[in-house]
């Protein structure tokens, strides 16, 4: 019962939350995430899980079943568990929610307790989406994510918030849509009594759909691996279905864009690892090629548009696309430390991009501008929040002893030595070349930004950030090294959960 004490735990503090004057929502709603961040340490801690949750054989944690709606022949469970790849989502979860609300309390001054409210309701979701393994209760909770998403955009959003909301909703709602319409056309297809993806999975990897309406199973297993590819793609995002995510970044609150980067673009790429990558293995190989394509090009198209921009929030955004690139190619490079790393790659830049945004809201906090044209040596000014700043960078691009360098080089690694991607060796090369893309944007608007003789005319003076502006930033700086430093205190856990797929699915 450890998962639903999380979850009751999360949204009691939301509804909590909703009631709590605007005085002190803010403190209250820090207080209370404390207690979903201790829990999920503790269940790290006390993770007793093997294999992986979807495939025959695997251990899951924390495992809860109880029937809930007979629905004609099929049954609809609460069904949840834990296994070493969504654990520390959802530990990564708690500590970014928890890490957001403290980074709100400067620039959110109005409708306080809704705003944190919000914050622990999307939480309380999140967690449900890594921990369900029964189709409608996931799909419950993915939806129930974009709502206060949406609210928290056009609500506390910039200038443009309402367009910005508007896009992220009907892009994201119509993904799930077509998401939703195949995997009820594989359910229907299939031999099978409930929803449990564990029964679903283990029915594919059995041999799949003998036919519906007509249509062989071949062709049923291809065209919804194609369209549930299509409606995670947008969410992770990867080009072409990339446009929405600048626009919701720029117009987002800071702490919603602390989350959106760091754990809801990882729902994307968490769906397709437990879905098309975990469920349809023969599609993976017969579709490395293309997939294997849009991700490079999301890798060097995204690093190419963070060169362009001279809004830091846009860059950090763009920046994001580029990362889910180096995610979508571990995944199909179908190996050990291609899917270990892309696992461990959405770990890694959800702190990176957390701490990125995280910075660059200070530096808006003091400045009350994100452009680079607009300001420089900001290094003297706020020395500890741009020094800060300066670490994540060179975390984004790839440091020694920092997360985002063992990451990558666990998604290089098992890409080149990839046999179910065709030119392995030339894609890796590739999306190598990205990095060097993201150096050159990184150190340019640094340089722009950070050194050099201050320039930026305000009629206030500009001092060193809040101590609950920099302490967040502090934390995630700290976690950033010790994966890099360490990064077996989740790699082991996570590759013990991706071998039993690549064993299933022949791969490497």
């Amino acid at each position: 019962m450890m998962i639903e004490t999380l979850l009751a735990v999360t949204f009691a503090g939301a509804l909590v939350t909703f009631l709590a004057p605007n005085r002190i929502a803010g403190k209250l709603a820090f207080a209370i995430s404390l207690v979903p961040v201790a829990l999920s340490v503790w269940l790290f801690t006390a993770f007793d899980g093997s294999g992986n949750a979807l495939v025959d054989g695997g251990t899951l944690a924390f495992e809860s079943r109880t029937t809930w709606i007979e629905l004609g022949a099929y049954e609809i469970s609460w069904y949840v568990g834990l296994d070493g790849i969504s654990l520390p989502l959802v530990v990564l979860t708690t500590i970014l929610s928890t890490l957001a609300i403290l980074s709100s309390w400067t620039p959110i001054d109005t409708r306080q307790s809704q705003f944190y409210g919000l914050i622990l309701f999307i939480e309380a979701n999140l967690i449900g989406v890594f921990a369900a393994l029964d189709f409608f209760v996931w799909f419950i909770f993915w939806e129930a994510v974009l709502i206060p998403m949406y609210l928290l955009i056009g609500v506390w959003g910039g200038p443009r918030r309402k367009y910005a909301a508007i896009k992220f909703f009907v892009y994201t709602n119509v993904a799930s849509l077509l998401m939703f319409g195949a995997f009820m056309t594989l359910v229907f297809s299939l031999d099978v009594s409930s929803f449990a993806l564990t029964e679903i999975t283990q029915a594919m990897l059995a041999g799949g759909p003998e036919g519906f309406a007509g249509v062989a199973g071949s062709t049923v297993s291809s065209l919804v691996f194609i369209a549930m590819f299509i409606g995670f793609a947008v969410k992770v995002p990867v080009v072409p279905f990339h446009t929405w995510l600048p626009d919701a970044h720029v117009e987002a609150p800071t702490p919603a864009s602390v989350l959106l980067a760091g754990v809801l673009l990882k729902m994307g790429t968490y769906a397709l690892l437990r879905f098309n990558f975990t469920m349809f293995p023969e599609q993976v190989e017969m579709y490395a090629i293309p997939i294997a394509a849009i991700a490079v090009i999301s890798v060097i198209y995204g690093a190419m548009l963070a060169l362009a921009q001279t809004d830091l929030k846009r860059i950090v955004a763009y920046s994001s696309v580029s990362s889910m690139g180096y995610v979508i190619l571990g995944l199909i490079a179908f190996t050990h430390f291609g899917v270990g790393g892309a696992t461990f790659q959405m770990v890694s830049h959800g702190l990176i991009s957390g701490l990125m945004f995280m910075a660059v809201g200070v530096i808006y906090n003091a400045t009350h501008t994100r452009m680079v044209t607009d300001m420089s040596g900001m290094a003297d000014k706020m020395p500890i929040a741009v020094g800060i700043l300066i670490a994540g960078a060179f975390g984004y691009m790839g440091l020694p002893l920092m997360s985002g360098f063992a990451a990558e080089y666990f998604i290089f690694f098992g890409t080149f030595g990839s046999e179910v991607l065709t030119y392995a060796p030339l894609f890796t090369g590739l999306a190598m070349f990205g990095i060097v893309i993201v150096a050159g944007y990184l150190l340019f608007a640094m340089q722009r930004t950070l050194f050099g003789p201050f320039r930026l005319e305000t009629d206030y003076e500009i001092g060193r950030a809040p101590f609950h502006d920099v302490a967040p930033m502090f934390v995630l700086l700290g976690l950033i090294i010790a994966l890099g430093v360490a990064p077996e205190l989740i790699f082991d856990m996570i590759l013990d959960a991706v071998d039993p797929i690549l064993e299933q699915g022949g791969g490497a």
